[in-house]
């Protein structure tokens, strides 16, 4: 089977894009994995499928790197937005569904993408870790450097706690820094820390204002590059009107037979 596939990055964030509005694309766990291999196939964090869907402007498939179907991924969100204008489905504006839900997002004229986040009924917050799914599963852990964490070993330790089983958990390392927030993720699926993590930065951007309430816009800084999230608090624990900013960037286009 011969692909035709595109290539985005959302701040280094990377994934392959597939067009499935013809449903002629079915590929097994071996063979998303393969593509995702970064030795032996294009190499990615993840794959996407853009499939029509009959009340949004398209549907979103995602699969971690591992090659499974997995959660909501807020940088893979940002870039399908990107590949649905690419081929003419959307300009500034799209609606389109994904694994948690509907989801609205926009794009203006710097391709900068918006991506409104599902809502966070509810958070555990303790002294030094918080808990929440933003569309994933993220536990959030402050610490005093997030250059100094040995994020291969204790983000993997988490992860498989037994607690968080069958599915584990994403794991965030956070720093405030000024007004910067600095993050660092552990992400399942992929076993590795990614340059960045859009479900991870919006839980973390959540959890960095403790419990506080009113309207918040948290600057974040990964590996990658930067991001913004806004979001409402009426309550100390949950979010509302959540919405995850930063750039989607299409990379390359090209073939490849499996």
């Amino acid at each position: 089977m011969q692909l035709h596939f595109f290539k985005y990055q959302g701040t280094g964030n990377d994934f392959i894009l597939l067009d499935n509005r013809e449903k002629n694309i079915t590929l097994s766990t071996e063979q998303v994995a393969f593509l995702c291999n970064r030795r032996f196939g294009i190499g990615a964090d993840g794959l996407m499928l853009l499939e029509k869907h009959i009340d949004s402007d398209f549907r979103m498939v995602y699969y971690n790197s591992d090659g499974k179907e997995s959660s909501m991924c807020g940088n893979g969100g940002r870039c399908i937005t990107a590949f649905a204008k690419r081929l003419g489905l959307v300009q500034h504006e799209a609606k389109f569904l994904a694994v948690d839900g509907f989801h609205k997002a926009t794009i203006d004229a710097n391709e900068i993408v918006s991506l409104q986040m599902i809502d966070v009924p509810e958070m555990d917050l303790s002294k030094d870790v918080a808990i929440l799914n933003t569309g994933s599963p993220h536990y959030v852990l402050w610490v005093d450097d997030v250059a100094l964490v040995d994020l291969q070993t204790l983000g993997r330790s988490i992860r498989n706690e037994k607690r968080f089983e069958p599915g584990g958990i994403n794991v965030n390392f956070i720093q405030m820094l000024g007004n910067i927030l600095k993050v660092r993720t552990y992400e399942r699926g992929v076993e590795d820390e990614t340059l960045s993590c859009g479900t991870g930065v919006t839980a973390a951007a959540i959890a960095s204002t403790g419990d506080k309430t009113g309207d918040f816009t948290v600057a974040v800084e990964t590996p990658g590059g930067n991001l913004e999230v806004s979001f409402s608090k009426s309550q100390p624990y949950a979010a509302t009107k959540v919405w995850l900013k930063g750039p989607a960037v299409f990379v390359y286009e090209g073939d490849i037979t499996i």
